[in-house]
């Protein structure tokens, strides 16, 4: 048998052997090494041509024991310094390459600030070619952030292209990082600026070089400051045309910054100035209508949060309409926002001012409460929880935050007509059978911890219906033998402790009247029963002997005024063989002595410890 390039001659038996063609036969491997070392030294010799390549070389070389982690501050330095010497008058000609902008990056990150300031003088004029690159914007963020005498002078560099810049795909986040992280209040009001168009860029700075008083935190009301009306007017429409250039090209992210959040506000601001309401109420609605699907992205910002407090509470002459538009759009994000220090306060204000209760029971708090356990985790989320139960309550909430929240009750008086009371004993009355839920699931646990006895406490306090099982879930880890060796007594933690003595007492103490203020959704008295029924006598005096002193005297009040006669009995039998000069050093005993003569005196019996 034969064929084309081979032939088959038997060997011994019919085994054959294959000749193949020469031709079809691979390179040597010491054809294919030969092959890759001319394209190695073809690329070497490109790179070798390009401009700088000796400069880029040498920095390299530099760079790579520069930017080591391992070695200490003074080799460190040393590199350092080799390194900016070799850049040292070329950083212009070689920054915008990828790999040199790393290299001068470094000289940034590590160098001292006599180093970092010499980079930034040496890019002067440069910084708004910079911040458009893809690689070297991260520069401009460094100089903006380590080198602060120099800032000023490379957001100059931005004045009346900071509008172009914040649209522009690369340069957007820098200037937003710059107004937002590193920018004092003067350099943020120049960046602010642009917003106000080009009437505004004629009239005098926000600040003055020889005036350090001038409060530059102005912002808008500043720069109208001296502008005739027609100048007002004119810079009016030019913010609210740059705005609009915002909101019309959201895809390229420029509303999610603090920047044009600002902006937005001092809109405004500005324009519930204006005198002739249906004007004013026009130019609401105008802004509302251009912005209003893009609220989401506003709520993490300071300003951005008070925007959209603001049209929650003024509304339009629509202003239920606009009210739930809002909501949708805010509705996949709530559980997000109840853990954000400024967008949790969005919802607040929606729990202040939406009159349809219903409306909030089906947009705002099942997001709220099907999350109690995650959100009570956490100081800021907590906030949001207690806020459907009690709102605003000082034990709670700062004074700080309290007067953020009360900013719209101005408005609120003209655009909601339910009463605050009513509203709120509504929404309560709403959440309250999920959270009483999750307490039946997860109290015994959350209650251990520290925030979350304090939640526990308000619901238990606050929230409408059947609590028999809750009260039973909140009592089960005490059936567990006071003074156990595996795991601390729920009764000698301080929080839970303080969690049980309040449910006893009904409610809070008041320092204000010097008395508790009792919670008419809470029965004690119950309460006081489920106790007596869970926990065993002999624990009960172990408790009074330890960390539950004050517990076990809040049980003996709470007895003694609603409990019945066997009750009473029970529980003072509990304390029959205490001895009161033994028992005088224990911690709460003033307390437990009290109450245990209390109790006597309703028994009529005549030996009193």
């Amino acid at each position: 048998m034969s064929g084309q390039g081979q032939s088959f001659r038997p060997l011994s038996g019919n085994t054959p052997i294959i000749q193949l063609d020469p031709s079809l036969t691979p390179h040597p491997p010491q054809k294919a090494q030969n092959a890759h070392a001319a394209q190695r030294l073809l690329s070497h010799q490109r790179r070798a041509a390009k401009p700088h390549a000796a400069l880029l070389a040498d920095a390299k070389r530099a760079w790579s024991l520069a930017r080591q982690k391992t070695i200490s501050k003074e080799d460190r330095a040393s590199y350092i310094a080799s390194l900016a010497g070799i850049v040292r008058g070329m950083i212009q000609d070689i920054i915008f390459k990828h790999d040199a902008s790393r290299i001068i990056q470094t000289i940034v990150k590590w160098g001292s600030q006599s180093q970092r300031s010499e980079v930034a003088t040496e890019l002067q004029g440069r910084f708004k070619e910079l911040v458009e690159s893809k690689y070297s914007k991260f520069l401009v963020a460094k100089l903006a952030r380590l080198c602060p005498s120099h800032r000023l002078s490379i957001i100059m560099e931005f004045r009346s292209y900071v509008i172009r810049l914040l649209l522009h795909r690369e340069a957007s986040q820098i200037i937003a990082d710059i107004y937002e992280l590193h920018g004092n209040a003067m350099e943020r009001a120049i960046l602010l600026r642009d917003f106000y168009g080009r009437e505004a860029a004629l009239l005098p700075l926000p600040y003055s070089s020889d005036d350090a008083s001038k409060d530059v935190r102005g912002g808008l009301p500043v720069a109208l400051q001296g502008a005739s009306e027609e100048q007002r007017r004119r810079i009016l429409v030019s913010l609210r045309e740059n705005l609009d250039l915002m909101f019309n090209n959201s895809e390229k992210g420029p509303i999610r910054h603090a920047i044009v959040h600002r902006a937005l506000w001092e809109y405004l601001s500005e324009i519930t100035r204006i005198s002739d309401d249906g004007e004013r109420e026009k130019m609401h609605h105008e802004v509302f209508e251009s912005c209003k699907d893009l609220l989401a992205e506003m709520v993490h910002t300071r300003d951005g949060s008070r925007v959209v407090r603001e049209f929650l509470a003024r509304g339009t002459s629509k202003a239920c309409h606009d009210r739930k538009h809002i909501l949708k759009v805010l509705q996949p994000y709530i559980a997000t926002m109840a853990k954000g220090e400024e967008a949790q306060l969005v919802l607040f204000t929606a729990l202040d001012v939406i009159d349809d209760t219903k409306l909030i029971a089906k947009s705002i708090l099942p997001s709220i409460t099907q999350n109690a356990k995650s959100l009570q985790a956490s100081t800021v989320g907590r906030r949001t929880l207690l806020y459907t139960l009690v709102p605003r309550d000082r034990r709670y909430y700062t004074p700080a935050i309290i007067a953020r929240v009360a900013e719209t009750d101005g408005l609120r008086m003209h655009t909601s007509k339910k009463p605050s009371d009513v509203r709120i004993a509504e929404i309560c009355a709403a959440a309250s059978p999920e959270l009483l839920s999750w307490v039946v699931q997860d109290g015994a646990e959350v209650s251990r911890e520290t925030g979350g006895s304090l939640v526990i406490t308000e619901i238990m306090l606050e929230t409408n219906g059947d609590k028999e099982a809750a009260m039973e879930a909140l009592l089960s880890p005490l059936k567990a033998t006071y003074f156990s060796d595996t795991r601390s007594h729920p009764i000698d933690l301080p929080h839970t402790s303080r969690l049980y003595k309040v449910l006893l007492q009904g409610g809070h103490f008041s320092h204000a009247t010097n008395a508790i203020v009792s919670r008419p959704n809470f029965n004690p008295s119950s309460f006081a029963t489920a106790f007596l029924r869970q926990v065993k006598p002999v624990d009960i005096t172990a408790m009074a002997c330890g960390g539950g002193a004050f517990v076990i005297a809040a049980l003996l009040e709470r007895v003694h005024a609603d409990g019945t006669p066997e009750e009473c009995e029970m529980l003072y039998e509990c304390f029959s063989e205490f001895k009161d000069e033994e028992s005088k050093s224990m911690k709460g005993w003033t307390a437990i002595s009290e109450g245990i003569r209390l109790l006597g005196s309703r028994l009529k019996l005549k030996n009193v410890t």
